[in-house]
């Protein structure tokens, strides 16, 4: 059985993102194809990129960076939880997936958006990253706009369409974990 990641990709005061990744993680929780856990990047304390070799060469330098690998490493795919900030993803969750190559390798990953457009624009640039980093973005997403998914812009009430489209962006991603396993080779931090 698959396991899945759920990265809440937001370290900001009172941030959206943490009712949104709680919300994932309780819907992805009904199902029985795969496990799922919620990993929150608040809790890594990564600094801006400090590792003098480039990721793709692994060899990790700082405790801060292999913590995060063996974390990464453990997955077979991911739900990457974004803000949209100035028509992209948080700086945070930009910064966490530089620091690692091989341990995104051959995963799936599917979105959760929020902000003004539904946070489109920043899944639009992740799925860009995902494919250097050689990770399959699955085709569904979830867009929650802050005018309709959000009182007052802040308290999370998702619209009754949300939880299937979350469905169908979670189905897509369990098959894929699956069908990547064979490509996948494990990773030693």
């Amino acid at each position: 059985m698959p396991k899945i990641g759920i990265i809440l990709g937001s370290t900001r005061p009172g941030r959206n993102g943490e009712a949104v990744a709680k919300w994932v993680l309780e819907q992805a929780s009904q199902r029985t194809d795969a496990e799922f856990e919620l990993i929150d990047l608040l809790d890594y304390k990564l600094p801006h990129l400090d590792e003098a070799i480039p990721p793709s060469m692994a060899q990790y330098t700082q405790p801060h960076t292999q913590q995060w690998a063996a974390k990464i490493a453990e997955f077979d795919g991911f739900v990457m939880v974004t803000p949209e900030y100035n028509h992209a993803t948080s700086g945070a969750l930009k910064n966490a997936i530089d620091f690692l190559f091989a341990e995104w390798n051959n995963k799936a990953v599917g979105f959760v958006g929020y902000g003004s457009v539904g946070g489109a624009r920043a899944i639009e640039s992740l799925r860009l990253i995902a494919g250097e980093l050689m990770m399959a973005d699955v085709r569904a997403a979830v867009t929650l706009s802050l005018a309709t998914d959000f009182v007052n812009y802040s308290q999370f009430t998702p619209g009754a369409h949300q939880a299937g489209a979350l469905t169908t962006m979670l189905d897509q991603l369990v098959a894929w974990s699956t069908a990547l396993a064979p490509l996948r080779t494990p990773v030693t931090a």
